[in-house]
């Protein structure tokens, strides 16, 4: 039997540098990823999955400002896999990845995406004392050809209290509606979408 965690112990993970949890992007992106750069941008992570269960891997890119003193947005990217074997942009989302400067003294939220067969996600970490994490699913839709919001996880914690976190999940139909990829605003999605 695995023994939980000691608070102490908690409480140090929660201390980390966000570097420290940051995920690596997966390689250096091929040259077909780079292509799909605008001008100026450069790749903050990118996924390769099938993400319209069609059989040929897509791609999932966030892309953000060169410049490190531009808290413009972090652009989230789906390139699919065409017959011909290019890629091409169907959707993208300027605000489910958060700013630089959006995680508040803890600096760049910023912490992962994942993506797998017909689903991604996109992870965030921050705070200060209040220490608060999210993650935003989504899941392809073959009947609307579009990925939508499928549940979001929310939590947050004191540091001086870590054992006492609070967690939340939104699944729809019960806190939204039908949400596509596009549509998708992290600051207002409870309420949103028909059911």
């Amino acid at each position: 039997m695995r023994r939980p965690l000691h608070p102490v112990a908690l409480w140090l993970v929660a201390s980390l540098p966000l570097g420290a949890l940051h995920a690596e992007p997966e390689q250096v992106p091929p040259p077909e990823v780079r292509q799909l750069l605008p001008k100026g941008s450069q790749v903050l992570d990118w996924r390769s999955a099938d993400l319209n269960a069609d059989g040929r891997p897509d791609v999932l890119l966030i892309h953000e400002p060169v410049a490190t003193t531009d808290d413009g947005p972090r652009t989230l990217v789906i390139a699919l896999r065409q017959p011909d074997g290019r890629l091409a942009v169907v959707k993208h989302n300027d605000k489910v990845v958060y700013c630089r400067q959006c995680g508040g003294v803890f600096g760049d939220p910023y912490e992962s995406i994942e993506a797998s067969k017909g689903r991604f996600s996109v992870n965030h970490y921050g705070g200060s004392n209040w220490r608060w994490s999210n993650s935003f699913s989504f899941a392809y839709s073959r009947r609307d050809d579009t990925w939508q919001l499928v549940r979001v996880d929310e939590s947050s914690f004191h540091t001086s209290a870590p054992d006492k976190m609070k967690s939340r999940i939104y699944k729809p139909p019960r806190d939204f509606g039908k949400i596509d990829i596009a549509d998708f605003d992290p600051d207002h999605y409870k309420g949103v979408g028909p059911k």
